[in-house]
């Protein structure tokens, strides 16, 4: 089987606690709600694809726990393939607590789990032979980097017509240019927020921009090292995307803030979802923005997530 687009991250079960404001350092706050749903950067956008209707699977690693069976069959039920989620017998599956505020600001925290265990030949190139896209996202690298040498191996080995695509997040980008080279080697497609594009260029911008920080700079940087697109997050200000040969400033969509986990996997399905039927970068960042709208309005990563008739009338309508 070939898929659209192959996902390659960690998967987690998200429990989401409603407070009246995110404590820092010797305060206190309350909790006022619950809610748990199944997550994971590359999951989550995952997810978003395979509700616009591409045919999706992907490489994770759960183990034989409640939270492991709970994230299988949210894949299943989004009817994303998971022959390529590794089951380990031992251990625990990941978790991510998060803090979500009234105007729906957040803190995590990750356990990661089995997430970081996955072994380089456990991971099969054959289950992306055919695929168009592979988007991956970051793991936390705890055990000593299981995960990440895993994805950097099949990086290595995949054919060269699958085009990558990679959300760093701030994990990857906070380690700095040198840790990430390896993955922009293989890179077409770059998704990552400003203030993790510019934790991950700071060396080159003092050496090259004189510090002056901005969304096309860095992305200058970046499109020195091969990537063909770049799209800068800006939260509710939007979005920066750029080919190198086109660039975009393109505005958020005004909408009540509820929840805001989530908001940049939903861009990039929508994003991603856009190149991959063909759309120009202005067009697939419109829909990104719209799919991270729609998310935002909902408390949790996926639960506002549209399918492909909730975007019909926006991708017919652009000019």
């Amino acid at each position: 089987m070939s898929f659209d687009v192959v996902g390659f991250g960690a998967l987690n079960v998200d429990k989401l606690y409603n407070v009246n404001k995110i404590a820092h350092e010797d305060e206190e706050s309350y909790i006022t709600g619950l809610s748990e749903s199944c997550g994971g950067s590359a999951a989550n956008t995952i997810v978003g694809l395979s509700r616009l209707g591409l045919n999706t699977g992907f490489i994770g690693k759960v183990a034989s726990d409640r939270e492991g069976t709970l994230l299988l069959k949210n894949l299943e039920d989004e009817n994303v393939d998971t022959d390529g989620v590794i089951l380990e017998s031992d251990g625990r599956s990941g978790v991510v607590s998060g803090f979500v505020d009234r105007d729906g600001q957040r803190a995590l925290y990750v356990d990661p789990g089995v997430n970081d265990l996955i072994e380089q030949d456990e991971v099969q190139t054959g289950y992306v032979t055919g695929s168009k896209v592979l988007h991956m996202a970051s793991f936390v690298g705890k055990f000593e980097d299981k995960s990440i040498k895993a994805q950097k191996t099949f990086l290595k080995r995949i054919p060269d017509d699958i085009s990558v695509s990679i959300d760093p997040g701030r994990l990857y980008a906070e380690r700095g240019m040198d840790f990430l080279e390896k993955f922009l080697e293989k890179t077409n497609i770059i998704l990552i927020n400003e203030a993790e594009l510019n934790l991950l260029t700071e060396e080159k911008y003092r050496g090259n921009y004189k510090g002056n920080k901005t969304c096309e700079n860095g992305s200058k940087i970046l499109l020195d090292y091969g990537i063909d697109i770049i799209a800068v997050k800006r939260g509710d200000k939007g979005v920066y995307v750029t080919d190198g040969c086109r660039s975009y400033f393109m505005d958020a969509f005004k909408v009540q803030c509820v929840d805001t986990t989530g908001a940049g996997d939903a861009f990039n399905a929508g994003f991603l979802y856009g190149l991959i039927n063909g759309e120009n970068i202005e067009k697939s960042a419109l829909i990104g923005n719209f799919v991270a709208s729609k998310c935002v309005e909902e408390c949790g990563a996926t639960d506002g997530l549209p399918d492909v008739y909730g975007i019909a009338g926006l991708v017919t309508g652009f000019k």
